[in-house]
């Protein structure tokens, strides 16, 4: 299982990503469709962008399974997050408190 605060990168594009709540999940971690690799490591460059995954992410935002995963993304690319075949989804905000 992956560590909070763990580093990836997509294989595919440009997508950076930092763990913030860790899940069993996040071992099939992907962007573009291909398993996200930690920064650092070599990529494989037979992979391509799925075009089924490739909405993009956006940076500054946090993406989250309904298992309880949630990761940052610390650099916007061209593919989706998912893990496996189940996209991510972006965690809306909480709304304040009226302040009546």
């Amino acid at each position: 299982m992956m560590k909070n605060g763990t580093r990836l990168k997509s294989q595919v594009c440009d997508t950076q990503v930092i763990i913030v709540r860790s899940s069993e999940a996040l071992d099939d971690l992907r962007a573009g469709g291909a398993p996200m690799v930690p920064v650092g490591d070599e990529v494989d460059g037979s992979l391509s962008l799925d075009d089924s995954f490739a909405d993009g992410t956006q940076m500054g935002k946090r993406y989250v399974d309904d298992t309880g995963a949630e990761v940052l993304v610390t650099k916007a690319g061209a593919g989706s997050l998912s893990i496996g075949s189940t996209p991510l989804t972006i965690k809306e905000a909480k709304p304040l408190p009226a302040s009546d």
